[in-house]
């Protein structure tokens, strides 16, 4: 789901008055600087260090890390997909408990955000592992077949016979060493956090690992894809978040790390601030996946200078500023 989403007014003065009977006070002017600022820069760090990334998992040969390709296919499917998501999980809110949906909606990220703060904090903490250190080797492979067939491996010959048994096909087959099972093991303490406290500290570090991941190891075959998705997306958006009050709904009924939140009361309040301006992952990813595209375009081009990946990232900074300011003159949601 394209959670393409701005709204500051999570918990505003007004709403919280009235539904709570309790008047908040205003965030200062200062408080609201510094929320968007922070969700600016949130965006531009995974945006940037993805791209980079992107490049070297492109020129890998690791099968774990190999990138998912977008076709014109998949692009010009994208968006039907993530209006029925997003309307399937609207109903649900409205039948169902919303307690229960965030219950088992929190297992699921809690476990796919491990995961992703995992991957993405182990390029750096390799670092800081001594030489010493016994970096043991592993393997998780699960293929389908019987035993007899994964007897002796895959292609092996069959004892006695002089032929070559026939190749069993992997369904995971994901390598990893001791220093990537540190690094799940500190993962699992934010998850941890983040399922019993729901911070928005943690919920933000399960959402800049999901948006680098995803600008990573999203890849678009080509600029005509990316358009396709932008120009899909764009309707997309225009219909769910001025046509229909669907998104905003969801996103402040969903509690899960598919937004980034900084507190716009953080001066007045603390780290237990509650007035929240948010940001969709959407908005991050998806242009995100663009541009690093363009990055990858422009090496491909063997020059020292990077021209469509800066141009793409200052457009983008401007464009995520424009919309901050707007949604802030209107009060209302931007896509």
């Amino acid at each position: 789901m394209d959670s393409a989403l701005s709204d500051p007014h999570n918990g505003s003065a007004e709403a919280g008055g009235a539904a709570n009977g309790t008047t908040r006070p205003p965030s200062t002017p200062e408080g609201i600087a510094l929320a968007y600022g922070s969700l600016l820069l949130m965006a531009l760090l995974p945006i940037f260090f993805g791209a980079l990334r992107s490049v070297r998992c492109a020129r890998g040969k690791n099968a774990s890390d190999m990138p998912e390709t977008i076709t014109s296919r998949d692009a010009a499917r994208f968006p039907i997909i993530a209006s029925c998501t997003l309307l399937g999980l609207y109903l649900f809110f409205k039948i169902f408990s919303q307690e229960y949906i965030n219950l088992l909606l929190s297992m699921y990220f809690f476990v796919l955000g491990i995961l992703a703060l995992s991957h993405t904090i182990s390029p750096f903490m390799n670092k800081f592992f001594p030489a010493s250190f016994p970096n043991r080797q592993y393997q998780l492979l699960f293929t389908q077949g019987s035993g007899e067939n994964k007897e002796g491996g895959r292609g092996s010959p069959a004892p006695g016979s002089g032929l070559t048994r026939p190749l069993c096909p992997e369904i995971i087959n994901y390598e990893f060493d001791a220093k990537d099972l540190v690094c799940l093991g500190l993962s699992s303490i934010v998850g941890v956090w983040y399922l019993l406290r729901k911070h928005w500290i943690a919920n933000n570090l399960f959402g800049l690992a999901f948006s680098l991941n995803g600008v990573e190891l999203l890849h678009l075959n080509n600029v005509s894809t990316g358009c396709i998705l932008l120009g899909g997306l764009f309707i997309y958006d225009v219909f769910w978040v001025f046509g229909t009050n669907v998104m905003v709904t969801v996103a402040k009924s969903f509690e899960a790390p598919i937004k980034l939140v900084f507190p716009q009361d953080l001066l007045e309040k603390g780290l237990e601030a509650d007035n929240f301006a948010m940001l969709g992952l959407g908005d991050i990813v998806i242009p995100g996946i663009f541009i690093a595209l363009l990055l990858r375009f422009d090496i491909s081009l063997k020059k020292n200078t990077h021209t469509y990946f800066y141009t793409s990232f200052a457009a983008y900074i401007f464009g995520l500023g424009l919309t901050i300011f707007i949604m802030h003159i209107f009060k209302h949601a931007q896509l």
